[in-house]
């Protein structure tokens, strides 16, 4: 059902742009710039979406609605709210239109024939957001994924009080004050948070940078429910269909081996870093820079970024 969807709105998309904003949205599933991304601010290859007329900017955020769950979704438009507040833009005034994607340079891009039978991808990409989706073989893959803000929560102004992204935040706390002292010090690696996440916008993510913490298996029942509602935070932007098949590939690659990592302050205002890292997910979250009110969260799947298991069972099975 999403593959089919998100072909459909992808051609329903290409349909409704000009012989121009084609040839800038579109490429080849293969381009040698296909895993180069970032969360920084700056150009990208593609179409922006301030490019776009409300008509067609409608149909790329259908294109997110599909790829997201309901709170993903969401969690897209408060990035996008946030930056409009950071940059003083119209669409942030308090009766504006609620299209908050208008003015802002944030650049889609699709990869291949959504109509052909191969593999393609679409992403949308700027600055504190990067959704990449990848279709293989009527299977959907949804990394590398970045959310973050600036603010990450809003000290001034009409909007006073707005927080971004709030759960991630809330229930890593929780977690960490949920832990008894002699697991406290195997998961906190460092009283000083890093200046960013660790894995950057590395087009293949190392995990070998993150530090071993306190593992899922040595944490009690109260705890690995935690545990498990902070996994879901970043698993549950992605439409059911592909966080059920997420949390799959992490139980069928044993849960007890994931761990939390965490530096840095114990309490929200000041800078503070975490982990959660295991076979095949990883996940980042840092809050450290403008004095600890500016989100880095980042979703990498160590099997499948970019459809990369997908991909080779399809080039495979194709030979």
């Amino acid at each position: 059902m999403v593959v089919e969807q998100t072909r459909a709105a992808a051609l329903e998309l290409l349909a409704a742009l000009s012989p121009s904003q084609r040839s800038e949205i579109s490429a080849s599933f293969d381009i040698p710039d296909h895993q180069v991304w970032t969360y920084l601010p700056g150009d990208r290859p593609g179409v922006t979406l301030a490019e776009l007329d409300a008509a067609q900017r409608a149909l790329a955020m259908r294109l997110l609605e599909i790829g997201c769950s309901e709170r993903g979704y969401g969690d897209t438009q408060s990035v996008l709210f946030t930056e409009a507040v950071r940059r003083g833009l119209a669409q942030a005034e308090p009766g504006s239109a609620v299209d908050v994607g208008s003015e802002q340079r944030y650049y889609l891009r699709i990869l291949g024939d959504p109509a052909g039978d191969g593999p393609w991808a679409w992403r949308i990409n700027g600055h504190h957001l990067a959704v990449h989706v990848t279709v293989v073989d009527g299977v959907v893959a949804f990394t590398p994924q970045f959310f973050g803000a600036e603010p990450a929560v809003v000290e001034s102004g009409p909007h006073k009080g707005f927080r971004a992204l709030p759960a991630e935040q809330d229930l890593g706390f929780e977690l960490l004050h949920a832990l008894e002292p002699g697991q406290r010090a195997v998961a906190v690696f460092s009283e000083k948070a890093p200046d960013d996440i660790l894995t950057r916008y590395d087009p293949v993510a190392d995990p070998g940078v993150l530090r071993r913490g306190l593992a899922y298996g040595d944490m009690d029942a109260a705890q690995q429910t935690l545990f498990s509602r902070l996994i879901g935070q970043y698993v549950g932007r992605a439409a059911d269909v592909i966080g059920q098949r997420t949390w799959k590939d992490i139980t069928d690659h044993g849960i007890e081996r994931l761990t939390f990592s965490w530096a840095g302050a114990s309490e929200p205002g000041a800078g503070h870093y975490y982990s959660l890292a295991g076979p095949t997910f990883l996940a980042e979250y840092d809050n450290t820079q403008n004095d600890a009110n500016h989100i880095h969260s980042v979703w990498r799947d160590l099997h499948n970024d970019w459809g990369k298991d997908l991909l080779a069972e399809h080039y495979a099975s194709h030979r």
